[in-house]
């Protein structure tokens, strides 16, 4: 059985101030590729998520989606998700 999922991750760092937006992808329990907010692109970790993360960087589009994902997803769920 084959097994693809990722994960959203905020970290707040005093409050709203500071937030930080990490999404990892996995394939059979082996990460391939993650963005980071604070580097701004995708980073590959495998051959195949390299080929990924090239692909993903070259669309402005979705790189605009996972920049703004601070704000639109991490700052808007702070109620939600503070401690």
């Amino acid at each position: 059985v084959f097994q693809e999922m990722w994960t959203a991750e905020c970290h707040f760092i005093n409050g709203t101030e500071k937030v930080r937006y990490i999404r990892r992808h996995f394939y059979n329990r082996l990460q391939y590729v993650m963005y980071d907010s604070d580097v701004g692109h995708l980073v590959g970790f495998t051959p195949f998520g390299e080929k990924v993360a090239r692909y993903w960087n070259s669309d402005p589009d979705f790189m605009e989606q996972r920049r703004t994902a601070v704000d639109w997803l991490c700052r808007h769920n702070y109620e939600v998700d503070a401690p």
